[in-house]
């Protein structure tokens, strides 16, 4: 089955309201579309979305600003600390080189195809990152914002004026370079074969200058997260509808276009599977309208308008489909 890299939806983190702010509403209407799903429903939650929907997002808002360095605007408000118990268990590291070797032995945790390593020769060492989807439309804004989340590990644990030896992006040279070396405070280096941070090694000894407020070891954060990323097509879908329900509306054409494949495609693949578009959502529907009936005291009209039905009899006709009696019947039994 066809694999689609994704990547979790912490790195979303304050992402849509920096599109509000700067840009504008429409601007980040324009970015949602484009990407398939709102993302700003996703940013808080546990959950991941296909590498293709960011670049589509990011994309989206630079045409909508008219920005050709949006991901040097990006690149310092980027923090791994906000990555949910991946990025805890990182920044949880006594030593700076600790905590690259940690962001290297969890980032299966965190998405799916990417590679990040650690390099050291003579007395420079180089902290890489390589995305899954390098080279697509979008991916310049990315690798800034990459190259930003990299070097905000380095912010824990090295004095306030450090800076690297240079920053190494895998893109074309812009037509205007000045401004992301103003951002990096170093040289930048083009063409490059991942985004790097290339540092003194001597540097990697460094202890945190912030006192651990709480201990992440990698079991918690595999228990956010049994198994790791989802690996196939049908594992990434279910996420996209999960991301849809909690949207209140769920389409085949939105899932299609978040994972950059044709509605006919994907029908396809899930066939192939053994699995039907319909038959997940409904299924997804039904598990959220479990929960919502079970641990809330929302109205049965305010399930069914979180639901995206058109009314709370349609609701509760699926409900009675599904579990033999009606929401209202569920409820009080519960």
């Amino acid at each position: 089955m066809t694999e689609i890299p994704v990547i979790s939806s912490h790195v979303l983190h304050g992402m849509p309201a920096f599109v509000r702010r700067e840009v504008g509403e429409k601007a980040l209407a324009q970015a949602n579309r484009a990407a398939g799903f709102d993302l700003e429903l996703a940013e808080g939650r546990n959950c991941f979305i296909p590498q293709s929907a960011v670049l589509g997002f990011v994309n989206a808002v630079a045409r909508a600003a008219g920005e050709a360095n949006l991901g040097g605007l990006m690149a310092p408000f980027m923090d791994a600390a906000n990555y949910g118990s991946y990025g805890r268990h990182i920044i949880g590291a006594e030593t700076l080189g600790d905590a690259i070797e940690r962001a290297i032995a969890a980032l299966r945790y965190h998405s799916t195809n990417d590679k990040m390593s650690l390099d050291i020769v003579g007395d420079e060492a180089r902290y890489s990152y390589r995305f899954a989807l390098a080279g697509r439309p979008g991916y310049d804004i990315v690798a800034s914002a990459a190259a930003g989340v990299l070097l905000s590990l380095f912010r824990n644990y090295l004095p306030v004026d450090w800076k690297p030896l240079r920053v190494e992006l895998d893109i074309g040279r812009p037509r205007q370079a000045d401004p992301l070396e103003d951002v990096f405070n170093c040289p930048v280096h083009f063409n490059a074969p991942t985004v790097s941070i290339v540092f003194e090694c001597r540097y990697l000894s460094f202890r945190s200058r912030q006192p651990l407020s709480q201990l992440v070891t990698i079991e918690d954060v595999e228990r956010d997260r049994q198994g790791g990323a989802p690996q196939d097509l049908l594992d990434v879908v279910l996420e996209q509808i999960r991301a849809q329900v909690l949207a209140g509306s769920v389409s085949i054409d939105s899932a299609a276009q978040s994972i950059d494949m044709s509605v006919r495609t994907l029908q396809r693949e899930l066939n192939r599977a053994g699995a039907d578009f319909r038959s997940l959502a409904n299924a997804m529907r039904y598990q959220r309208a479990i929960e919502l009936l079970r641990h809330t005291n929302g109205s049965i009209t305010r399930v069914a308008a979180e639901m995206g039905y058109s009314s709370p009899a349609n609701f509760a006709r699926a409900f009675r489909k599904a579990a033999g009696h009606a929401p209202s019947d569920f409820r009080s039994k519960a």
